[in-house]
């Protein structure tokens, strides 16, 4: 399941999507538009610009913007970025691997088979799809 970090991320970059006509757009629009925190909001934008999906701008006429274009932005990088590893047991991750303290033998494991299977499958969604995705839908 998504965390409410990662989830309201892709609340905030898709209203910065459809305001990209705009040069900015202040934190506290987005906050309002989804009912979160402003603080909290903060946070996740600031990890977004220091992964480079976003940038900002202060004073007056300041506020965030997408640096990248929707469709270069794969859900995949942005759950990694704010919840970590995408598969769900550590010992099936590719990018956070660490082996499974009771597993005896990943294979001889059914479960390592089944997660890896389960791994693909998102992966193949999750690195295919957008912003742009996202945005065309709404």
């Amino acid at each position: 399941m998504l965390s409410k970090k990662t989830k309201y991320a892709f609340h905030a970059l898709t209203y910065l999507g459809k305001h990209r006509d705009q040069k900015t757009v202040l934190i506290q629009d987005i906050s309002e538009e989804y009912g979160i925190s402003h603080k909290f909001l903060e946070n996740i934008l600031l990890e977004l610009k220091k992964a480079g999906i976003l940038g900002s701008k202060k004073g007056k006429g300041g506020g965030y913007y997408l640096i990248k274009a929707p469709k270069d932005v794969a859900l995949s990088k942005v759950i990694r970025l704010l919840d970590g590893p995408i598969a769900l047991l550590p010992c099936v991750s590719l990018n956070y691997y660490e082996p499974c303290i009771e597993c005896k033998s990943e294979a001889a494991c059914g479960l390592n088979k089944v997660m890896i299977q389960v791994r693909d499958e998102m992966l193949k969604v999750l690195e295919n799809k957008t912003l742009a995705d996202i945005l065309d839908k709404e």
